[in-house]
């Protein structure tokens, strides 16, 4: 039997799930803009400083079409040119002939103005334009276009990545994070990978009662080698649709993996999946930075205690200087009404934060530690519990989807008034 395509599995069991158009990355290319307007160039700064364009080399300055012309005369263009014009009409028109004649054949043009001429729009792609956009522009819709000219409708899709990371240690940010997955899998029917990335100390092979693995280091090793058939050894089947990439939980050897390693690895798991669950450990290092500023979505997991509080708080303003286009990270209270253990009031911890709390979870800790010890998930344990509703209820708002309710047959009843009747 054929594997399935990367593209298949994505869509197998999660139609239409994953990394919305606005959301997938720039590849690595060179954007060069010449805006006319102090308002066009701010914006092309703040979609340069977006994650999306995070692999991408955006350069900014003033001066039109003919500064462009100065500029590139002689001189390769870039991947993408973006230029803003003032003229309109047939005057606009020869200015971009003008700069066709020092662009590349290879390079893309996006052309910016201050009117919407559907004339003007028509005269420019008849000349190879690539897309004109009317200014004032809205930095996620341009990068919405530059993803669409280079990840066009035939690109393969992408996974999203919902990355969960704990305010302090012992929080349960790792055993939420794999509960949510699980749930994402078993109960959406989105097929899901969850990634371990504590790799001496991860649980993820103890909460789902599997054997450690060494797939996560083995893939950072040599992310250069990670195509689908590796991927595919790597991953453990935990059902129709769950896959975990555990960690080898051991101190024997050191982890000391590149930055760009756990990049590659995120980036080919969500070539096959179309669910991402990261379990980032509660360390602070450049590849934990890299990972949570480009993940689709961030759970804060906390407690409500002043720790928990400062740490969630810097957590918050880092992503909010960091992701200006993106929504404000999801946040969970854990363990709430701890007997003998003063807590800061939820309204005070949320207005703190500037973000309301996604889920709030009571303490219980004869369920927590009966699925520990038995490699169970919390709803299997206690299927009825508030915890269990909590899980479920931030599974569905990280997915936009609620599970589907199986009709009840009717056969039986039918065939009893059928039986009546005839009587």
């Amino acid at each position: 039997m054929a594997k399935p395509t990367p593209e298949q599995g994505l869509i197998s069991g999660a139609e239409a799930f994953g990394a919305a158009p606005h959301e997938r990355p720039v590849p690595r290319i060179s954007i060069h803009a010449f805006c006319e307007f102090p308002d066009t160039g701010a914006a092309l700064q703040r979609a340069a400083g977006d994650r999306r364009l995070s692999k991408a080399h955006v350069t900014v300055q003033l001066g039109g079409p003919q500064a462009a012309v100065e500029h590139y005369t002689g001189q390769v263009t870039p991947n993408l040119l973006i230029v803003e014009i003032l003229l309109q009409g047939k005057t606009a028109v020869d200015e971009i002939d003008r700069l066709a004649e020092v662009c590349d054949p290879t390079t893309k043009v996006v052309i910016v103005g201050r009117v919407n001429d559907v004339e003007l729009y028509r005269e420019l792609m008849r000349r190879g334009v690539s897309e004109y956009l009317v200014a004032p522009l809205n930095p996620l819709h341009l990068i919405e276009v530059i993803s669409g000219l280079y990840l066009g409708a035939d690109s393969a899709p992408i996974g999203r990545v919902v990355a969960f990371i704990g305010a302090r240690g012992g929080v349960g940010a790792s055993t939420l994070a794999h509960n949510v997955g699980w749930c994402i899998a078993e109960g959406l029917h989105i097929n899901t990978t969850i990634i371990d990335l504590d790799l001496p100390f991860g649980t993820v092979g103890l909460n789902f009662n599997e054997e450690p693995s060494q797939g996560v280091a083995d893939a950072l090793t040599a992310p250069e080698r990670l195509d689908d058939v590796l991927l595919d050894r790597l991953l453990l089947k935990s059902g129709e649709h769950l896959s975990l990439f555990t960690a080898p939980a051991m101190l024997e050897r050191g982890f000391d993996a590149d930055p760009l390693a756990y990049e590659a690895v995120l980036d080919a798991v969500r070539r096959m999946t179309p669910c991402v669950v990261v379990d980032v450990p509660h360390v602070w290092t450049p590849w934990v930075r890299q990972t949570i500023l480009a993940a689709d979505d961030i759970v804060i997991v906390a407690t409500p205690d002043l720790a928990s509080l400062r740490n969630a708080k810097a957590y918050v303003d880092l992503l909010k200087q960091n992701r200006p286009n993106d929504a404000p990270p999801r946040l969970v209270l854990n363990q709430v009404g701890t007997p003998k253990r003063p807590e800061i009031p939820l309204k005070d911890f949320s207005e703190t934060l500037g973000v309301q709390p996604s889920a709030v979870l009571p303490f219980e800790p004869l369920l927590y530690g009966t699925a520990a010890n038995n490699g169970q998930m919390l709803i299997e344990v206690q299927p009825k519990s508030a915890t269990a509703d909590g899980i479920k209820a931030l599974a569905e708002i990280l997915t936009g989807r609620t599970p589907q309710i199986e009709a009840k047959s009717v056969l039986p009843f039918l065939s009893f008034l059928k039986g009546r009747k005839q009587a």
